[in-house]
């Protein structure tokens, strides 16, 4: 409470839990592992922390891409895999090329990740063709020990639907609230913004996702917050007023 206190902020110090999904790195699909692969190297020039005027991005002590650089690293780190995903050679030449073209990139625009790879890193709990959404699913059969069969995906293409038409109201409807759109840049408005509160009661009137969805999406904590602040939202009449108004733009 005291941290909160000084710092002007609400709920848990640490919430909010991070998203993990399979990522399909076969060498048939290689462009989920490429997006994965681009978003965590550029995570630091998004961030302000390296890259044009903090430095080059090869130079921060946290990241993997030293490694590339140099040629060697720990055991356990797959550059050739990599390299390979990008059709680059797995010496020195194909290594300094990954390097330049990511340092190009945190120059030149900060490290951004275009609006289709944010798509595809939003879209659900997986990150890869249906194909592989479809070996998936068998292998958690497998695993609670039920006979491969066939199944019409039915609920996994709702969640797929739901997430998608949430991510069309988030980028018709923000802007008519003075929001961004973007995930890094909803990170820098308080987790309890009343226009993150409407749009949050929005998505859940509209679309299927969950709390816990909205809560990483809005970048607004944990999902028990949201759960409150969507209440909020629907006991105050002028507040629910203009979530109509909004529902009536999409």
């Amino acid at each position: 409470m005291g941290w909160n206190r000084a710092r002007g902020r609400q709920g848990h110090v640490f919430q909010g839990r991070y998203k993990s999904v399979p990522v399909n790195g076969s060498d048939a699909d290689r462009y989920y592992f490429r997006i994965v692969a681009d978003y965590i190297h550029l995570n630091p020039a998004r961030a302000g922390l390296a890259g044009d005027r903090s430095g080059r991005l090869v130079d921060y002590r946290w990241s993997s891409l030293s490694c590339y650089a140099k040629g060697k690293g720990p055991s356990w780190l797959e550059m050739e895999r990599l390299l390979k995903s990008f059709e680059l050679a797995e010496r020195g030449r194909g290594r300094r090329a990954y390097v330049d073209w990511l340092e190009a990139r945190a120059e030149n625009d900060d490290g951004k990740i275009d609006q289709t790879a944010q798509d595809a890193l939003r879209r659900g709990w997986y990150l890869g063709e249906e194909t592989f959404r479809d070996r998936l699913l068998d292998l958690i059969d497998k695993a609670k020990g039920v006979k491969a069969r066939k199944r019409s995906r039915c609920e996994c293409v709702r969640q797929d639907h739901g997430e998608q038409e949430a991510e069309r109201l988030i980028r018709q409807c923000a802007p008519h609230l003075g929001l961004p759109t973007g995930t890094a840049e909803l990170a820098l408005l308080r987790k309890g913004d009343g226009r993150k509160a409407m749009l949050a009661a929005l998505l859940r009137r509209r679309t299927t996702v969950g709390f816990e969805w909205i809560a990483i999406r809005l970048q607004m904590g944990h999902s028990g917050s949201v759960s409150r602040l969507v209440c909020n939202v629907k006991r105050d009449r002028k507040l629910e007023k203009r979530v109509n108004e909004l529902e009536k733009l999409s």
